[in-house]
């Protein structure tokens, strides 16, 4: 198989970035081509041309959203950032739920954009879970949604390789997980907490389905658009979001220079975004 030239390459990732807001600059051109590569093996295409042809003018939606998908394949575990969860769940979370029993409230709504696998979205049910000691209480709606149809199916048979549960605090694997064809299976009690859904981030609509959120998750995802499509991300979480809500994103992201609508948060030496 060829490499892609640079006329292929900047026609295929306009395309992606037309129906994805994802952008891929030059610098990102090796881990692209790899991914068309594996997508022409995949389809029998002969040539990167060939294969840009065959999306440009015979039909290719559905294929262009699996090049979409295989581009955002990303490796993801239960308590990935475990410092910013933690402050999440000691010192944020706590703040929130007081402040709504004061004013006799009891739902919470969350939502972990661009959860992949799900290894975040049932991170984020654990930890509910443990910290909310009247949880039966509590009207609590946890969506997670991803434009990788392949990684929601994989989240929705919560079952996960020993890689995926490699932080978990042992108290938690014995609790939450049990072992299953060699890897392990996420508790019912946890799956039935969160709701998987397929939806892209540009899509303004699915964040205005959300409103009235707590807290939204999206870590290490901003980092695939360009400002402009951040910017209209970060907007639409800001519509979505009730005052006092929280974005947590990933620890090299930021949205200060997207937008001034949110106030910093510091907690320690972790970041959070307040509307």
């Amino acid at each position: 198989m060829s490499g892609l030239d640079d006329g292929v390459f900047v026609k295929l990732r306009d395309m992606v970035y037309e129906r994805t807001g994802l952008y891929f600059d030059q610098r990102k051109k090796y881990f692209f081509s790899r991914r068309v590569v594996q997508r022409m093996e995949a389809v029998g295409a002969t040539s990167p041309f060939d294969y840009y042809q065959t999306i440009r003018y015979d039909g290719g939606a559905d294929e262009l959203e699996q090049l979409a998908e295989a581009l955002t394949t990303n490796e993801t575990y239960f308590f990935r950032e475990y410092p910013q969860l933690k402050a999440f769940a000691e010192d944020i979370l706590p703040e929130v739920l007081e402040r709504k029993r004061r004013k006799g409230h009891r739902f919470l709504r969350l939502w972990s954009a661009g959860c992949s696998t799900g290894e975040e979205s049932y991170t984020l049910a654990i930890i509910l879970r443990e910290m909310i000691e009247d949880l039966s209480r509590w009207e609590i709606h946890l969506t997670a949604s991803d434009l990788n149809r392949e990684a929601l199916l994989y989240a929705k048979r919560a079952v996960y390789s020993e890689r995926s549960v490699k932080d978990v605090p042992s108290p938690y694997l014995s609790k939450y997980f049990w072992p299953f064809n060699g890897a392990w299976k996420v508790d019912p009690c946890i799956t039935a907490m969160v709701r998987f859904q397929h939806a892209n981030l540009l899509d303004l609509s699915f964040a205005q389905s959300l409103q009235g959120l707590d807290f939204v998750f999206c870590r290490n995802v901003l980092i695939y658009f360009d400002d402009s499509s951040r910017r209209r991300v970060v907007d639409s979480f800001y519509d979505a979001l009730r005052p006092g809500g929280y974005i947590f994103l990933g620890h090299s992201e930021s949205v200060s220079r997207v937008t001034s609508a949110f106030r910093l948060v510091r907690r320690g030496d972790i970041l959070a975004y307040v509307k």
